[in-house]
């Protein structure tokens, strides 16, 4: 995500017959200066298909070179929902468990594009996609994790018409590469440190795929030296590229031709084998990490509008699904029959019980805690069961959310930061403050080096919530 991502988070029946609707909550917005309204996928900008009649962007672009550098600072955050792509921080930093009546210090900020990418971080350089609208440019930036100053840009053109905002996605950062994909399915993959171009990969020219209506918010994955990615065109659900050449490792098949989502690829163990997990329109379904081959595959999870949360795992049996528009959750059992994976339906959430219209759900030491479509905050037993809600007065919208040992960082739609335990006994509240003055703060989250990055629609903050 998202991600990931631009959501609204119910949708009347009648939209689709040409009958007039509201929806309750709206991802993406056209403007920061207009209050929060109902949308439609294309209401304020052309659908993504449009914007592609000028053909494919050139993207070995331009790199420019800024006076930040890297920050002399522990501590790592390099790709979507963290190190093990949980939502779980791996921080050996102490956290601090109050704040001042300020709330934590904001040690830097930088303005960026209209948009909901959220950063990484890793050997002290935070990494964003975003979206310089002036030059009409996708734009890889490059800030050291100390002070904010801008490293390195890197930047190609390419138009986006403004669709509730522009970027979308989380890059994937190595050692040696930072790897993103663009709002138009557009990947590059740049030196790390340098910001030195390596290879571009168009995914609609390469796969056939079709952007989803609120522009591509996958966020790749980087797994042992490949980029994975889910093109979910015609003949490749999914695809593996090399990080070091950019040539296609395998592809996925696509027998039942299922079509791009906003929801990202995962890893996952099970039964002996690793493979990558995807919420393709069709279903959800896993591919061999080793060859590709498509492992299993389940048409009980399709949403109707927009696929956005990502599959949780919280072993190597469960997978645990849950969306908005009215889809509630359900957790799948996987089998091994025949020398072959099966998934069946564990059990089914209804919407008022668990859904997640736009974050994914964290599995955190035998307990999911997500928010819900009221907005409320709770935490679920692994056989659904509702523990506890953060109740009414408590609601954090469509905003991100992330789990360091037992804390949990969750960030309100309008910025407001809360601090809460991540134990099943009960919400307990140990701090919030007011860190972003803006609106429309759904970008994830990083925590890195006791640093928290959290933005709105146009600013990103570190925030020093170390002890």
């Amino acid at each position: 995500m998202p991600f990931y991502h631009f959501l609204i988070q119910n949708a009347i029946p009648g939209v689709f017959a040409g009958v007039s609707a509201l929806l309750l909550a709206a991802w993406l917005r056209g403007t920061p200066a207009r209050p929060i309204e109902p949308r439609l996928p294309g209401s304020d900008g052309s659908p993504a298909q449009d914007t592609l009649a000028a053909g494919p962007p050139n993207l070995n672009g331009i790199l420019t070179r800024m006076d930040g550098e890297a920050a002399a600072l522990e501590g790592a955050w390099p790709c979507f929902r963290g190190p093990h792509s949980s939502g779980v921080s791996a921080e050996l930093t102490p956290l601090a468990r109050r704040w001042d009546i300020g709330g934590p210090k904001v040690l830097w900020s930088v303005e960026l594009g209209e948009g909901y990418a959220g950063a990484t971080v890793d050997r002290g350089r935070v990494t964003v996609l975003d979206y310089d609208r002036a030059q009409q440019a996708d734009a890889l930036r490059c800030f050291s994790l100390a002070d904010g100053r801008e490293i390195w840009r890197y930047s190609y053109p390419v138009k986006v018409k403004r669709n509730h905002g522009m970027s979308r996605t989380v890059p994937a950062v190595t050692e040696q590469f930072a790897v993103a994909l663009g709002p138009l399915g557009h990947v590059t993959c740049v030196d790390a440190a340098s910001g030195e171009f390596r290879w571009g990969l168009d995914l609609v020219q390469e796969f056939g795929s079709e952007i989803p209506q609120w522009y591509a918010g996958q966020c790749p994955l980087v797994d042992g030296g490949r980029v994975i990615l889910a093109p979910a065109g015609p003949e490749a659900l999914l695809a593996a590229v090399e990080c070091d050449s950019g040539r296609l490792a395998w592809k996925t098949p696509n027998p039942r031709r299922w079509k791009m989502t906003h929801s990202s690829v995962v890893p996952m163990n099970s039964h002996g084998r690793k493979m990558y997990l995807y919420c393709a329109s069709g279903g959800c379904a896993a591919a061999s990490a080793e060859t590709g081959e498509l492992l299993w595959e389940t048409d009980q999870w399709r949403i109707q509008i927009a696929t956005i949360p990502s599959p949780v795992v919280p072993d190597g049996d469960r997978v645990f699904l849950s969306g908005g528009y009215n889809s509630g959750s359900l957790m799948l059992q996987l089998r091994e029959e025949n020398g072959r994976i099966a998934a069946s339906v564990l059990y089914r959430l209804a919407p008022a019980q668990f859904g997640a219209t736009q974050h994914t759900p964290i599995f955190h030491q035998g307990f999911i805690y997500g928010v819900r479509p009221d907005g409320e905050l709770v935490c679920l037993d692994p056989d659904g069961k509702t523990l506890w809600a953060s109740g009414p007065r408590h609601r954090f919208g469509l905003g991100p959310f992330l789990v360091a040992g037992d804390l949990l960082y969750a960030l309100n739609d309008t910025g407001r930061l809360s601090l809460i335990e991540a134990k099943p006994e009960g919400f307990r509240l140990l701090a919030e403050a007011q860190v972003l003055q803006g609106h429309d703060s759904w970008g994830p989250m990083a925590l890195a080096g006791g640093r928290l990055l959290a933005r709105d629609f146009t600013r990103l903050v570190c925030l020093d919530v170390s002890e």
